[in-house]
């Protein structure tokens, strides 16, 4: 079964392939040359990625899936929330944007976030949904080299690393992402295409 996954972001594309079987191929946005910035205009990570998944699946006739993922922590208020890759600017930087979060929990002793993913696919009749959460703590200050996004400086509950200091093998056993993923290749396998 060939799937797109609606994203151009190869390190979210990387962590899926390392996660689905030989019976799945995953094909990317740039291989349908679908190149247009997508529409994300919703206020939920659920309304988020159905607009990215049905944007895409209309366009191309292929069955697609799509996410909306981000970082809600409870000092502030749930931010940055489905504003996590634009926090700090449209731009999408990375490092503005942990900057910021950083910047914003000074003084604050509450660090407790949650990272969510929400995966829609879309071409199997209505929209699926398939979500992954995972508790932990903001670090003072960034740690580690691999991941993206916010990986530098969030702790999962149990552990003592950020996302960015643990392995791609070892991340994708507990994120956020890696949770809802195998929630969607779960129903993948079992789709007997009625």
């Amino acid at each position: 079964m060939t799937l797109c996954f609606a994203t151009n972001n190869q390190h979210k594309i990387a962590e899926i392939v390392n996660r689905v079987g030989n019976n799945l191929v995953i094909v990317s946005l740039k291989e349908l040359s679908v190149f247009e910035e997508l529409p994300e205009t919703q206020n939920t990570f659920h309304a988020n990625a159905e607009q990215k998944a049905l944007y895409v699946f209309k366009k191309t006739g292929k069955p697609c899936f799509a996410d909306d993922s981000g970082l809600q922590v409870q000092a502030l208020n749930g931010e940055p929330g489905v504003f996590s890759a634009r926090y700090a600017g449209s731009e999408k930087s990375d490092l503005k944007n942990t900057d910021l979060l950083l910047s914003n929990l000074e003084g604050k002793s509450n660090r407790t976030a949650t990272f969510t993913t929400v995966i829609a696919l879309a071409g199997f009749g209505t929209t699926k949904f398939f979500d992954g959460s995972i508790e932990g703590t903001i670090a003072n200050h960034p740690r580690g080299s691999n991941g993206f996004g916010y990986d530098p400086v969030f702790i999962p509950q149990g552990y003592s690393l950020t996302f960015a200091e643990m392995t791609l093998e070892q991340k994708n056993t507990i994120s956020h992402r890696a949770l809802a993923t195998k929630k969607l290749i779960e129903f993948l396998n079992s789709f007997d295409g009625k």
